[in-house]
């Protein structure tokens, strides 16, 4: 007791009553820091909403393409997007996904729009187009009736005048080589290609030597009227066609089912989808048809004859001639160009149209040299009426 009257009188504070003082302060402190931050708060708040009063935030562009900016409304997707053809045929697409993408196909055949078909002529072609010229001349007039492309090396740069119906209708492309499933592959992109234009219903084949041997409108009706499509397919029991088969390929196909063709075709919207989408019968052909066994000539032939007989006319809207031999059909030069030499190809032939015997047989010629095109040129109209 006297001890703790001595620490007292000397001006000492017990242990207990120095706790007691500095837990007082602390929270203090801690208020008043909170209460110099609410402040510093509500004077920025105040502020802002003085300096919004002398900004106009109207005229303020958030840019679209920002991908912290998500619009809380969006434009509905118009009909009218899904069925315009594509502003460019410039696309980054692999094989795959164009493949899949061309596939889609409406079911309800009817459409609810106006709808114009057309013709899609593809060319399947190294480089430039020679007959670019003649077939200028064909196509005159009737743009709202067809669509063009092709599919050249990747490495050509097209040099078409901005007036020239074939100025931009390149599409990407790899290289196609001859008998090998690479050029399948082209033919294979070029009606996926097609395809993405709703319009198109007739795909027509060709290469940088064939020309048109009828005029746009003889052309386009013998189209439309046509139940069929045209490839050749047929069954070649010789070296080289039953010679070619490969055991391998049964039981997806069997040498019965084993067919020959021209690698020309025309074909309507149901087998060009047909075409496309068929992942069954591509990596049997792929594997088992490589030279001798030249795939152009045989795959889509085939497949279609297993698939859709009745869809076939058996034979190709493509006239060439075999007869002087070779891996190659005759080439036609300047020389060869007479009135004469037509009259045989369009008129003097045989077939059947529309289960009617028929002698207009053929709407494209081939093989054609560039020598001939000025000749081609000045007498189209009597040869060809256009």
């Amino acid at each position: 007791m006297q001890t703790r009257l001595v620490a007292m009188e000397e001006g000492k504070e017990p242990p207990m009553a120095t706790r007691t003082i500095q837990s007082k302060i602390l929270p203090l402190k801690l208020l008043l820091f909170f209460l110099f931050f609410l402040g510093l708060g509500i004077a920025l708040t105040i502020i802002s909403m003085l300096m919004s009063r002398h900004y106009d935030y109207d005229n303020v562009i958030i840019p679209v393409t920002s991908s912290r900016v998500h619009p809380c409304f969006q434009e509905p997707i118009s009909f009218q997007s899904w069925i315009k053809p594509p502003s460019t045929l410039r696309h980054y697409m692999n094989d795959s996904q164009l493949f899949w993408r061309a596939s889609f196909d409406p079911q309800i055949k009817s459409f609810p729009f106006k709808r114009v078909p057309k013709v899609a002529f593809m060319f399947l072609t190294r480089g430039p187009l020679p007959m670019a010229p003649l077939w200028e001349k064909f196509f005159k007039g009737h743009e709202e009736r067809y669509s063009i492309y092709i599919h050249a090396l990747p490495t050509y740069v097209e040099d078409y005048s901005p007036s020239s119906a074939f100025y931009l209708r390149q599409i990407p492309s790899q290289v196609a080589e001859w008998g090998m499933m690479s050029m399948c592959d082209g033919e294979r992109r070029l009606l996926a290609n097609a395809l993405l234009d709703i319009s198109n219903e007739w795909f027509i084949l060709l290469s940088e030597a064939c020309i048109p041997l009828q005029s746009f409108p003889i052309t386009y009706l013998y189209l439309s009227v046509s139940q069929v499509s045209y490839m050749g397919s047929y069954d070649d029991p010789g070296p080289f066609g039953r010679g070619r088969y490969d055991d391998n390929m049964a039981p997806l196909v069997n040498l019965t089912d084993w067919r020959k063709g021209s690698q020309w075709f025309e074909v309507d919207r149901k087998l060009a989808v047909d075409i496309v989408k068929d992942d069954t019968f591509y990596p049997k052909f792929e594997k088992f048809c490589r030279p001798a066994c030249y795939v152009d000539e045989h795959y889509f032939q085939t497949m279609l004859s297993i698939r859709s007989p009745h869809l076939l006319a058996n034979r190709s809207l493509t006239w060439v001639d075999w007869s002087r031999g070779g891996a190659h059909p005759a080439t036609f030069g300047k020389a060869d160009i007479k009135k004469g030499f037509f009259k045989n190809i369009i008129e003097d032939q045989n077939c059947t149209f529309h289960n009617q015997n028929s002698s207009a047989c053929f709407l494209f010629a081939r093989k054609f040299a560039p020598s001939a095109l000025n000749t081609l040129l000045e007498h189209s109209l009597d040869f060809f009426g256009y």
